[in-house]
């Protein structure tokens, strides 16, 4: 059999295999506290889902599923009066994929501390911000 046979063999195959990767939703909230607003622009490598500004108790939520290959990556960068641009990964399937496997939830708080919560565990992490 010639290999081009075999790999339109094992694309139909892939390409009707059921999704093994449910929809992910992610979740930033702003609760700086005060009515302080927050801008955040979040993208992947593939998607750019734009500039929003957040008033206080507020959030932005996007979906997505994680990719055939377990790479899928999505960042943020976020910014309030009196700080600098700091930066987070939203999702990152290597860190992510059983902490918020269907959900991944982030809280800016009000002391701009970064929270993430562990669907597996049940709890709030404290995250750190990189600073771009």
């Amino acid at each position: 059999m010639k290999i081009t046979t075999i790999l339109s063999i094992l694309l139909l195959l892939f390409s009707s295999w059921p999704c093994t990767y449910a929809k992910v939703h992610v979740h930033v909230i702003n609760q700086l506290g005060d009515k302080r607003p927050m801008t955040i622009h979040c993208l992947s490598k593939d998607d750019d889902l734009g500039y929003h500004m957040l008033e206080d108790g507020c959030e932005t939520t996007w979906s997505f599923s994680v990719n055939f290959w377990g790479t899928t990556l999505f960042y943020c960068d976020v910014q309030w009066e009196g700080s600098d641009w700091k930066y987070f990964d939203a999702y990152d399937a290597g860190r992510d994929y059983h902490r918020c496997r269907s959900a991944c939830r982030w809280m800016i708080s009000k002391e701009g501390l970064l929270y993430g919560y562990n669907q597996e565990d049940g709890i709030w992490e404290l995250f750190p911000f990189t600073k771009i």
